[in-house]
């Protein structure tokens, strides 16, 4: 059964950021993934978010535990830090060369209630395995990354190889030419994007997309696929971030020396 794409071809996910939003795309991209009051309040500047609303927005994020403070630095709590690592994960994943081995999972447990089904499928979602059909999920077995410790109470992984070709296999399992498409727009939409806000909100969307990409072997991809593109453009785009981030504590420091 495969899955439906969240946006239809061509169309991007250009959602309005708020104050929440904003603050965790800009700590996520972070290494480590801290920044002080002070340079939250000029980075939410360019989206017409007021330092009083930053304000407002930090003291709900603490006290919903999204952020830990010290002092007058915000740093990501645990939990998310947990989502940073498959955001980074999602930009940077790691291969394996590809036999023709596809990785298996069937899930064994019985009498479950909704609740944990929908967990269970989101988790094996975020593993990037497809489903088949209820129950049975698989991919190709070309990505390094470890599986979580309590997989084994509820499901079963085997390796094996389809008779039928894999390359339409690959695509009843997942919607390429769509993921494809809207990769391309994006890839136009950060390249058009002049003002800060609209490069922000630009590579948001990027990074949701990465997310969906099932990251498959070259030969099971249609012509034309942009996922190692849409990388490279959001690699360059953080780096220019921390680079900016890092220049304007570089000056408040050298301003900091000058009235000393």
């Amino acid at each position: 059964m495969p899955n439906n794409p969240s946006t239809p071809p061509d169309e991007v996910d250009l959602r309005p950021l708020s104050a929440r939003s904003v603050v965790l795309s800009l700590l996520l991209g972070l290494h480590p993934p801290e920044l002080p009051v002070k340079e939250l309040v000029r980075s939410v500047e360019p989206f017409g978010i007021a330092g009083s609303t930053l304000r407002a927005a930090l003291s709900r994020m603490v006290a919903a535990g999204d952020l830990r403070r010290t002092d007058t630095v915000y740093r990501l709590s645990d939990r998310l830090l947990d989502r940073q690592r498959r955001q980074d994960d999602a930009v940077h994943p790691e291969t394996l060369p590809w036999d023709g081995d596809w990785e298996m999972v069937v899930v064994t447990a019985t009498g479950r209630g909704p609740a944990e089904r929908a967990e269970l499928r989101t988790e094996l979602t975020r593993l990037r395995l497809a489903e088949l059909r209820e129950g049975v999920w698989l991919r190709p077995a070309n990505l390094l990354r470890p599986l979580p410790g309590d997989l084994a109470q509820v499901a079963q992984r085997y390796m094996s190889r389809p008779d039928g070709p894999a390359p339409e296999l690959a695509a009843s399992l997942w919607p390429l030419c769509a993921w494809a498409g809207t990769g391309r727009a994006l890839l136009t939409e950060v390249a058009h994007a002049r003002r800060p806000s609209d490069r922000f909100t630009a590579f948001a969307a990027v990074v949701r997309h990465l997310l969906a990409d099932p990251v498959l072997p070259h030969e099971l991809l249609p012509a034309d696929w942009p996922g190692d593109r849409l990388r490279a453009a959001y690699a360059d785009y953080r780096r220019e971030l921390a680079e900016d981030a890092r220049a304007r504590d570089g000056n408040d420091r050298s301003k900091q020396r000058t009235r000393a």
